[in-house]
C-alpha cells in the first residue's frame, strides 16, 4: 500500500456490548475520530509521521474518556503518575517520561526528552523539573480529577487489587478495560513513528512503571515497523512486545500481521497478559490485534476517511 496512514488505540479489554449507552459510545467514537483527523491534517500538509502520531496522542490525552493525560487513573496514594514515550523510526531516536503528575500532555514531555537531551528516559522528580524547564503546559491536580477515576480508587483502595483502566462502574470486573492510548504512523516518505501515553493502573503502588515508556516494550519504531501497545504492562514488558514484532519480521521474514498476531496471541497470552497493539510497516500495511473482546481503535489513510471501531473489524485488520 502507498500513501500515508495513521492508526490509533484508546485501550483494550472486555468492552462488553451493552455495557455503555449509545450516547457514551458516540463520545468515544467522536474522540477517536478527532484524534485520527488531527494526525491526518498534519501529514496531508506534508508533515512527518512523528508529528502526526504525537498530535493524535495529544487529542486522546486531552479527553477525560481515556486513561492518559486528563483521564489518568489514581495510584494507591490518590495521586496521578503518568508515563509516555515516542520513537522515530528514522535514526531510531526515542524519548520517554515516567512517574510525572503535572504535565498536561506527557507525550510532549517524552518528545522533549528525545529532542532536547542525550537521554531516552527521565522519571520522577527529575522528570517533573525537566517538564517545567521545557516550558510545557502544567496543570494542577484538579485538572486530572474525574469522579469515575476517584470512585474506582475508593472501590479497591483498601485491598491489594488493581484496576486495569476505566470501567463504567467501580464494581466492574478489574479486567474490563486495559488502559493506555497510542498512535503509529507512516508518512508520505515512508518514515515510521510511534507514540504511547498512559496513567497506569488504578491503585498501583507508588513508583510503579509499566511498559508504555519502555522502548521496545510498549513503544517501538524502526525503518520496518512502528508499534504501540495497550494492556497488562507487566506481561508486555516480559514479552518485549514492540521489539518482538520487529524481530519476527526481520529475522523470521514473517508479515506484519503474522508477527503482531503471534506476539499478542502467543507471547503475551502465554505470560497471562491481555490487551492489544497497533502496528504499521514501511509499506503502509496496518494491523490491530487484541486478545480481549474489544479495543478502542481506528485507522485513517490519505483519502481522509476515518474508520473507528470498538468491537467489529476495521479495514486492514
Amino acid at each position: 500500500m502507498t500513501g500515508f496512514v495513521l492508526a490509533i488505540h484508546g485501550g483494550a479489554g472486555t468492552l462488553r456490548r451493552g455495557a455503555m449507552t449509545l450516547a457514551q459510545e458516540r463520545h468515544y467514537r467522536s474522540a477517536l475520530e478527532q484524534a485520527l483527523l488531527a494526525g491526518h491534517a498534519i501529514m496531508k500538509q506534508g508533515g512527518r509521521s512523528l508529528d502526526a502520531a504525537v498530535a493524535a496522542t495529544v487529542v486522546l490525552e486531552d479527553s477525560p474518556l481515556f486513561n492518559a493525560g486528563r483521564g489518568s487513573v489514581y495510584n494507591h496514594d490518590g495521586r496521578h503518575e503518568m508515563d509516555a514515550a515516542v520513537m522515530d523510526g528514522q535514526g531510531s531516536r526515542a524519548g520517554a517520561i515516567a512517574g510525572i503528575s503535572s504535565a498536561r500532555n506527557p507525550v510532549l514531555a517524552a518528545r522533549c526528552v528525545m529532542e532536547h537531551t542525550e537521554h531516552v528516559l527521565l522519571c520522577g522528580a527529575g522528570a517533573e523539573a525537566f517538564v517545567r524547564d521545557q516550558g510545557l503546559d502544567i496543570e494542577d491536580a484538579a485538572y486530572f480529577h474525574t469522579p469515575l477515576r476517584w470512585e474506582q480508587l475508593l472501590s479497591v483502595r483498601d485491598s491489594p487489587e488493581v484496576i486495569l483502566d476505566h470501567s463504567e462502574t467501580a464494581s466492574s470486573n478489574k479486567d474490563d478495560k486495559l488502559g493506555t492510548v497510542g498512535a503509529v504512523a507512516r508518512d508520505a516518505d515512508g518514515n515510521l513513528a510511534a507514540a504511547t501515553s498512559t496513567g497506569g493502573l488504578t491503585n498501583k503502588r507508588y513508583g510503579r512503571v509499566g511498559d508504555s515508556p519502555i522502548i521496545g516494550h510498549g513503544t517501538y519504531a524502526d525503518t520496518r515497523v512502528a508499534v504501540s501497545a495497550t494492556g497488562v504492562g507487566e506481561a508486555f514488558m516480559k514479552a518485549m512486545a514492540g521489539h518482538d514484532v520487529a524481530a519476527r519480521m526481520k529475522y523470521a521474514g514473517v508479515s506484519l500481521a503474522n508477527a503482531a498476531h503471534a506476539v499478542i496471541h502467543e507471547s503475551v497470552h502465554r505470560l497471562g497478559g491481555y490487551g492489544g497493539l497497533i502496528a504499521v510497516d514501511r509499506d503502509g500495511n496496518v494491523t490491530l490485534p487484541f486478545n480481549t473482546e474489544g479495543m478502542y481503535r481506528g485507522v485513517i489513510r490519505e483519502a481522509g476517511s476515518p474508520h473507528v471501531e470498538i468491537h467489529h473489524s476495521v479495514p486492514d485488520e
